[in-house]
């Protein structure tokens, strides 16, 4: 069947634009285009004049859109973890156009012609899928032809569904609050002034509730010295955990939840939905858990860091002692930078 659509492809295209094209199309694909990384590049103004243009011609803000192509991002990084070839945006297939010839294609014509969704969003005349300005381009264009839909909430459920679309409008506000797509810097969630110490807890057993593994790690330090908001996020829980006590959650761009437990208090005037950015304090080291509301002192004071990737349909933990050391040292490297002679 495939075969068959194939020959009556070409014969198609034989009569509509000549054996030069057909021609081209076969020399293309006798000369594979050459591998290459398929992890996006991070081309920062370079996305936003992606992002300001088609905001333009399609009156949507650009921050809506650099949203919902950051979220698709963060689905990437799941899949390059659970099946590596399939590590691009885009297979070939969905880029190319499933029957065309050459599964390299970067003819924007050619790839129109066979359905494909690969267009050209650096103006260099090639679409390349492997190229980041291309690779945005494309998939903006192509989500926002979502089906029927009209209205942009409407447009983001069907696409992602409901939590993909909460995710995608938090997204929005952190990206509208600071005007840039620049917001990859980390703070380490305690001052480096204070008196702190932590070490790898990562796995340890647990007893209080049930037997259970440590998700996440330790820091103690005394009373009251602030907790720091570690990213650019949005508040996404406050309140009181019988396990983390009076704790709070944030969610940054990369879809991943830091969670604060133990403290002592919070920063009042915070709320859930409210945008925070690294080194801002949002609460106090203390020793809450382990009860019911208001329940302290079972253990010395400390603040639990835990750290948890959204894939959508599931919700994991990781280790955030790696994450937490290579913090702790760039914003030691920041501060000598800008302390004076």
């Amino acid at each position: 069947m495939v075969q068959l659509g194939c020959v009556s492809t070409a014969i198609i295209l034989w009569f509509t634009f000549g054996p030069q094209f057909i021609q081209s199309v076969q020399a293309d694909a006798a000369v594979p285009l050459k591998e290459k990384q398929l992890s996006e590049t991070f081309s920062y103004p370079e996305r936003r004049r992606i992002y300001d243009s088609l905001s333009i011609l399609s009156g949507v803000a650009w921050y809506e859109l650099a949203a919902v192509d950051q979220y698709h991002r963060t689905l990437q990084v799941i899949k390059k973890k659970t099946s590596p070839e399939m590590s691009g945006r885009y297979t070939e297939a969905e880029w190319g156009g499933l029957l065309n010839p050459n599964p390299g294609d970067t003819d924007e014509r050619r790839i129109a012609l066979f359905g494909g969704k690969g267009l050209d969003g650096s103006g260099d005349g090639i679409a390349d899928r492997t190229q980041d300005a291309d690779v945005v381009y494309s998939y903006i264009q192509d989500f926002l032809k979502t089906s029927h839909v009209n209205s942009w909430k409407d447009k983001l459920q069907t696409r992602f569904g409901p939590q993909g679309a909460d995710r995608i409008e938090q997204f929005a506000k952190v990206y509208r609050t600071f005007d840039t797509l620049e917001l990859g810097e980390h703070a380490f969630p305690l001052p480096l002034r204070a008196n702190y110490t932590f070490h790898e807890t990562w796995g340890a057993s647990r007893g209080w509730g049930g037997r259970r593994m440590h998700e996440g790690t330790d820091i103690f330090a005394g009373y009251g010295v602030p907790a720091r908001s570690t990213c650019y996020g949005i508040i996404e829980v406050k309140g009181w955990n019988n396990y983390g006590g009076w704790r709070i959650g944030i969610r940054d761009l990369n879809n991943v939840y830091h969670y604060y437990a133990h403290l002592s208090g919070f920063v009042k005037e915070l709320k859930e939905g409210d945008v925070v950015k690294p080194g801002q304090t949002i609460g106090w080291v203390g020793s809450s858990g382990y009860g019911k509301p208001g329940t302290s002192g079972k253990f010395p004071p400390h603040l639990h860091f835990g750290l948890y990737r959204d894939a959508s349909k599931s919700m994991w933990a990781f280790d955030p002692y790696p994450n937490l050391l290579r913090w702790e040292k760039e914003e030691r490297k920041r501060l000598q930078k800008h302390r004076k002679p």
